[in-house]
């Protein structure tokens, strides 16, 4: 996927979420922003963690950026308080493009 943002550093607690989670071997669901900010899914087994100064997870036959997780097995990702902000822009009368 080709991404026009920076990457933003993830913070080491979820890297370490991420192994925990690999090292169960069983198939998983990722919710995560694809590059235009759409809400996309990966399913699959964890794979491994790529790149230099952009991190990727594999799973299955799919890269995803880390900093773009919005949940990861149910829990919550990197990119979840962006996603939540659009939840709550009706909240706080932020005009988020949503409207």
């Amino acid at each position: 996927m080709d991404y026009q943002d920076a990457y933003l550093p993830v913070d080491p607690d979820f890297e370490d979420l991420i192994g925990k989670v690999k090292a169960l071997n069983k198939p998983v669901k990722i919710h995560y922003f694809g590059p235009k900010d759409t809400i996309e899914v990966a399913s699959g087994v964890l794979g491994t963690l790529t790149g230099k100064q952009d991190e990727y997870l594999n799973v299955d036959k799919m890269q995803v950026r880390l900093d773009k997780i919005i949940t990861l097995a149910g829990r919550p990702g990197p990119a979840y308080d962006a996603y939540d902000s659009y939840a709550n822009a009706c909240l706080t009368c932020e005009d988020l493009g949503q409207f």
